[in-house]
């Protein structure tokens, strides 16, 4: 398949993308329009809310294309797929985020024939969209095609939308930061997937046992040696990292009303800071010297485990205690409990999503449970309806009741991941996905040009003058220099 894939150019991707392309476009022709304030000009209010929200919009549009891209290119071979189909991928998640989220509202309000409109708030949701796919790319970073994660996104979409509609518009469940909507469900849905294809991987390899236990060998070993980092690869992951950690107090809060953003923005920076300084603690005391792998990752995970209930008054000194938390399981994520899936259940975690997004997402959605249930009418007034609609004046849902609501959403959420994961990890594993030979993983030299396909002897050092004469070196022209 791999071969195939090599002789075709890699056209079913661009078809297939391009195809993906038309459908949106037609649907965005028929079915989307402006938001009424931005139609026919544009008023004060729209002005003034496009001067609130554009801030916070950029921010998490940064943390899309410039954190999760660049810190997915640990991997010393596959650092252009990282940072480049993240890129494309992305940019099509929030055209078709924005459709699927548009339509359950419909579905909630029951008016089918209205236009979706578009504002701010949907590209900001859209972008969610795109970093819930991130997350599910990161449990799979190396395994997978450009078609396959195509194929991916179109069906997570569809099943993250639908846990959405189901979590906050049917049963009321807030979730500002995304620990259950976003983190929760693109990471257990990855680890679902993956596990589906290490599955159909191994049903494959087990029809065709004329292989020798050398080739098996063989095999497996090339695909171990592409999987490595280099300290440059590490370098620029971390660029990722320090993009992430300073830009997450936007993505917890840029949905948040004024009335509570500045306290979203405050719990998210405590957060983070404990979750720093927590890693360093924790690694070297787990490894006895620092891992990159640790510091690239789980310094982030206190900005997931807050989330749920950054808007909320829980007091600075307990923000900090999540984020000192969230490191510490997320780096006995790392150092512990991922080998152990990793040698016991077949279960490949590439980025290790399950320590960052998977674990502190639920402890985010648990500790906003707990928070909900204990957050009375005393601390927050005639607020309380601002933080949790259904406990609003035209609504009698008690605290206790809706820190139920908030356990169920994270329930169904981890239900739909799994279960829909499964699903389409067996349907992106059929051959028509073009799924990569295990020697071939974790290398770009499949899908980009100019990139040496590592498992092979290098390259001649021939005087190439054509080449030359397009200005690109060779191996020969670098030594002579």
């Amino acid at each position: 398949m791999a071969d195939k894939m090599e002789e075709e150019g890699g056209r079913s991707f661009a078809i297939a993308l391009g195809g993906f392309q038309l459908v949106n476009l037609i649907l965005y022709g028929v079915c989307v329009s402006y938001s009424a304030p931005l139609q026919g000009g544009s008023s004060g209010s729209a002005q003034a809310g496009t001067t609130a929200t554009y801030g916070a919009f950029q921010d998490v549009h940064v943390m899309i294309f410039v954190g999760f891209g660049f810190l997915m290119t640990f991997l010393s071979k596959y650092g252009f797929t990282a940072v480049g189909i993240n890129f494309v991928i992305s940019a099509l998640c929030i055209q078709w985020g924005m459709l699927l989220n548009g339509f359950w509202h419909e579905v909630h309000t029951n008016d089918y024939w209205t236009d979706i409109h578009l504002d701010l708030h949907a590209l900001i949701e859209g972008d969610f969209a795109a970093a819930t796919v991130a997350i599910t790319f990161g449990a799979l970073l190396g395994k997978v095609s450009p078609l396959q994660m195509i194929g991916i996104a179109f069906f997570e979409l569809f099943f993250y939308s639908l846990n959405f509609y189901i979590g906050v518009l049917y049963l009321e469940a807030v979730d500002i930061g995304g620990s259950m909507f976003i983190h929760t469900f693109g990471a257990y849905f990855g680890l679902a997937v993956a596990s589906a294809l290490d599955g159909s991987f191994r049903s494959r390899e087990g029809k065709t046992r004329r292989k020798t236990l050398e080739q098996i060998t063989l095999t497996e070993d090339a695909a171990e040696n592409h999987a490595s980092s280099t300290k440059t690869s590490d370098t620029f992951a971390m660029i990722g990292t320090l993009f992430l950690w300073m830009f997450w107090p936007s993505f917890n809060g840029a949905l948040a009303p004024p009335e509570t953003q500045e306290r979203v923005f405050i719990n998210t920076v405590l957060a983070l800071t404990g979750s720093c300084i927590g890693t360093f603690i924790w690694s070297q005391f787990k490894r006895r010297k620092l891992s990159m792998v640790d510091v690239q990752n789980a310094t982030l995970a206190g900005g997931v485990a807050v989330g749920s209930a950054a808007d909320l008054s829980i007091d600075p000194w307990a923000a900090i205690l999540v984020g000192l938390v969230a490191s510490a399981v997320s780096v006995w994520g790392y150092t512990v409990l991922q080998p152990w899936l990793a040698h016991n259940c077949h279960l490949h975690d590439t980025c290790g999503v399950h320590n960052l997004h998977g674990m502190p997402g639920i402890i985010g959605g648990i500790s906003g449970a707990i928070a909900a249930a204990s957050a009375g009418q005393s601390v927050y007034g005639n607020n309380i309806g601002l933080l949790y609609p259904a406990r609003g004046i035209t609504q009698d849902r008690s605290a206790s009741e809706q820190g139920g609501y908030q356990a169920l959403a994270l329930v169904i959420t981890l239900i739909i991941a799994i279960a829909s994961g499964v699903l389409v990890g067996n349907i992106v594993s059929h051959p028509i996905f073009e799924p990569p030979a295990k020697k071939d993983f974790y290398s770009d030299h499949l899908y980009w040009e100019d990139v040496h396909d590592p498992s092979q002897s290098k390259p001649s050092d021939e005087f190439d003058p054509d080449r030359v004469e397009a200005g690109e070196r060779k191996g020969v022209q670098e030594s002579v220099i």
